[in-house]
């Protein structure tokens, strides 16, 4: 019997089907628990004309500090936290409780980011990496953030652009970037790639990078690194997850990017089940993809591109 319109997707060596519950249950409300929350704290945040008053929840609070301490030890962290956050509590096992809690949310976040961001980078296509870097001769950072997203955001509707990025700062000069993985079809690019001399703080050399016009004009230097294998492709996914690690910069996608594919799967593609309860399936390599009883054909990149989508 075929499992009907099931979600598809590709770990990075299979593809695996995700069946349609039969009979779904109702989500069930949490139960209603008494949980020390703590108090909202006053702080001061300097403006460039005057002091504000700026109110923030413990939540809040653990977010920042756990932000300006992401490069140390995770014990050490935890100290730094209780100790931050102890006057926000009434005991301190309550402010215990807090941070621990908190710290398990973040994990849980990190595992369901991770997980989106390899779903989406292996059912699509993408041939570049492309960086553009803030220039404060045709910019502030705020003009720059602004401008880069409307640009690229036409892009996306005009051209067929996908992109997933990130913002992150450079590490000796603090200067804002944005990197991203991108597909450009075909004639989708404006303007023309030329190859350019350019300085890499990182490497400490000079190098070549292929920059584009358009964006050289509007935005400053940019490079535009073609991805020919996957091993690049994959290797600049795990280049964007160290980055929202590091920073605690969340992830930038375009619309039009999904995680899974529905097909229609047939008993004999199934080599077994798998995962927690054995609810998924685990499908030969060669199997056939059905929408709504209609052969569409062995799965391939071509085939997937007919097949209805979803997240």
């Amino acid at each position: 019997m075929p499992y009907r319109s099931a979600k598809v997707y590709n770990d990075g060596s299979h593809y695996i089907a995700i069946p349609q519950t039969n009979n779904p249950t109702k989500q069930k409300k949490n139960p209603t628990r008494t949980v020390c929350t703590g108090k909202k704290l006053q702080t001061t945040k300097n403006t460039t004309d005057k002091t504000a008053t700026e109110i923030l929840t413990p939540k809040e609070r653990f977010e920042k500090i756990y932000r300006e301490n992401n490069g140390k030890r995770k014990a050490e962290k935890i100290e730094i936290l209780t100790k931050e956050l102890k006057r926000d509590f009434e005991t301190e096992e309550q402010t215990r409780e807090f941070v621990q809690r908190n710290i398990e949310r973040l994990q849980r976040n990190k595992i369901v980011r991770k997980t989106r961001l390899a779903r989406k980078i292996n059912l699509n296509e993408w041939n570049f990496f492309c960086t553009f870097t803030y220039s404060d001769e045709k910019h502030t950072e705020d003009s720059f953030r602004k401008g880069l997203r409307e640009v690229l955001k036409r892009m996306v509707h005009r051209k067929g652009w996908k992109y997933i990025g990130v913002w992150e700062r450079g590490g000796e000069t603090n200067r804002l970037h944005f990197h991203g993985i991108f597909y450009i079809p075909e004639n989708g690019m404006p303007g023309e790639l030329e190859e350019k001399k350019d300085y890499s703080f990182g490497s400490r050399k000079r190098q070549m990078i292929m920059q584009n016009t358009y964006f050289n004009d509007k935005f400053g230097r940019n490079d535009f690194n073609e991805l020919n294998v996957r091993r690049e492709i994959t290797d600049s996914a795990r280049y964007l997850m160290k980055y929202i690690e590091k920073s605690g910069e969340k992830l930038i996608y375009s619309r039009n990017i999904p995680m899974y594919f529905r097909s229609d799967i047939m008993d004999e593609d199934v080599l077994c089940t798998i995962g927690q309860e054995d609810k998924k399936l685990l499908l030969a390599d060669d199997f056939n993809c059905w929408d709504e009883g209609c052969l569409i054909g062995k799965v391939s990149s071509e085939v997937i591109k007919q097949m209805p989508k979803c997240n």
